[in-house]
């Protein structure tokens, strides 16, 4: 009984942590670094007969180089509600048309914007750390009330709050290494 419990907790807190990883690296992908990405206009939402739709559902995007995306709308008609949805987004774009294609350059970011960048990445890197640190400490008030509860032993109780730690020391470093490659990302001219 109190091992399936036990290991509820730690299975718990690993699911948590993965989330927040997961919601970590979500927020780094909305962060523009130089460097042009099809990922980047999954957060842009065109009109779509009505209906917000993400623009790579609405049309293909893909890579024309390093700096500039190439949109090709499914159906012509969505070339200037692409085109208006992508410039009105909070990205800062300027789109051009070229016929049926939309061609999406990406402006150089300057030593004062990668600076704030780097500021609101760190932060956000910050907060996963928090959020982890948070569910490691539920964990352990899980435990701690186990054990007086008696449902536990705290052998059982210093041996899982280790395990707990190395999952967070595992999660905060996979965080630490997240935020050292957006870091760089932003910082590469």
């Amino acid at each position: 009984m109190a091992e399936t419990t036990i290991t509820d907790i730690k299975q718990s807190a690993e699911q948590k942590m993965g989330k927040t990883l997961e919601a970590l690296k979500n927020d780094l992908a909305k962060v523009r670094t130089g460097r042009a990405h099809a990922g980047i206009l999954d957060h842009v939402l065109v009109d779509y007969y009505g209906n917000p739709t993400p623009v790579p559902q609405v049309a293909n995007v893909s890579l024309v180089d390093s700096r500039t995306l190439g949109v090709q709308p499914y159906e012509k008609n969505m070339v200037g509600k692409i085109e208006k949805a992508i410039r009105d987004g909070d990205l800062g774009l300027n789109p051009a048309t070229h016929g049926d294609v939309i061609r999406v350059p990406m402006p150089a970011l300057t030593e004062e914007r990668r600076r704030d960048l780097i500021k609101v990445v760190r932060n956000e890197a910050e907060g996963a750390r928090v959020a982890v640190r948070n569910i490691r400490r539920d964990a352990n008030a899980s435990l701690k009330d186990m054990v007086k509860a008696k449902t536990a032993t705290e052998d059982e109780e210093r041996r899982t709050q280790d395990e707990v730690q190395k999952l967070t020391d595992k999660f905060i470093g996979e965080i630490d290494k997240m935020l050292a490659e957006k870091e760089k990302d932003l910082l590469a001219v």
